[in-house]
């Protein structure tokens, strides 16, 4: 077994290797594990399962101590992979309160934080991969969606 992270692991039955993988894991890659599920209706707008979390997005804690309470998240930590969630918090001893860790697979989006372009040409990249064009098309969905006419994502500018 090496010593450094390779991007050709494809997978492997043994628990060790895995957990291996995501240790060695640079940050960069470390989106990939960042990933929620996005609620029903989110679901159905935007047709994808999943989506990284980040800060602003309004989540629901799905398994845990806090399971159903819904905040905003208040940040994230690639190197932990965790996510600290408003209203998940623990009492330490001195009386002071301290944002719990959640791994991110315990999570649902509930509402996305689209302030950013960058995230949402990655909703959009999606969007066109199922169906770049037609009359009820993922396109006219998200057109509808923000309110502009979109021309088909291009690579590196």
């Amino acid at each position: 077994m090496r010593t450094k992270f390779s991007n050709k692991w494809k997978a492997s039955k043994q628990p060790r290797k895995q957990r291996k993988y995501v240790y060695n894991a640079p940050l960069h890659t470390r989106n990939k594990f960042m990933s929620s599920h996005l609620s029903e209706e989110l679901m159905k707008k935007y047709k994808i399962r999943n989506f990284p979390v980040r800060k602003g997005d309004s989540v629901k804690i799905m398994r845990g101590q806090f399971k159903g309470k819904t905040g905003n998240v208040s940040s994230v930590s690639y190197k932990k992979i965790k996510v600290y969630v408003e209203g998940a918090e623990m009492l330490k001893k001195d009386g002071t309160k301290a944002f719990y860790p959640i791994h991110p697979s315990n999570l649902m989006i509930k509402e996305l934080d689209l302030k950013d372009k960058e995230r949402k040409k990655a909703i959009e990249r999606s969007l066109f991969e199922k169906n770049p064009s037609g009359k009820n098309s993922e396109r006219s969905i998200f057109e509808k969606s923000f309110g502009k006419n979109l021309e088909k994502p291009s690579g590196k500018k």
